[in-house]
């Protein structure tokens, strides 16, 4: 007669801390990625908000110190956000290339400016010849809101 083993009544976690490790590893790796974005003043300007359906508009940023960088599809450029991912560094050269590919194969796609306030006019100005260059037919300027002093 074969003898009986009591039941174990005890739960083996070891695969459920192999799956967790797995987890904080993946979210470790991704949690960088998530809060890079390029640090723009923007300035303040009275302005309406952009009516528009499109979700995924080319959006330049212009830092202060005169990086450009080029995103498509930022889904809180017409709110003015500056915490999103700004998309890749590009030259004033590379632009025109670049914009150019992407408004050839989307020639509706909306184009807009997010500048920091502290630029050269001229800067910002180069930057709107050259996307005009690549075939942009209009260029919108993002603005925050003014806050109220008082």
């Amino acid at each position: 007669m074969a003898t009986r083993r009591k039941p174990m009544s005890e739960i083996n976690v070891v695969p459920y801390i192999d799956v967790m490790l797995v987890l904080l590893v993946i979210f470790m790796a991704t949690a960088p990625l998530l809060t890079q974005g390029v640090v723009v003043d923007l300035p303040e300007a009275p302005s309406k908000s952009i009516e528009t359906t499109e979700d995924d508009p080319l959006v330049i940023s212009m830092r202060a110190d005169g990086a450009i960088f080029m995103n498509v599809g930022l889904s809180d450029a017409r709110s003015g956000g500056s915490n999103s991912d700004d998309g890749a560094r590009v030259t004033l050269f590379s632009l025109q290339e670049q914009a150019g590919k992407i408004l050839r194969a989307r020639a509706d796609v909306p184009v807009y400016i997010k500048a920091d306030h502290q630029l050269d006019y001229g800067d910002v100005v180069s930057v709107m010849t050259v996307l005009q260059k690549a075939g942009a037919k209009s260029v919108g300027l993002i603005t925050e809101p003014p806050t109220l002093k008082g």
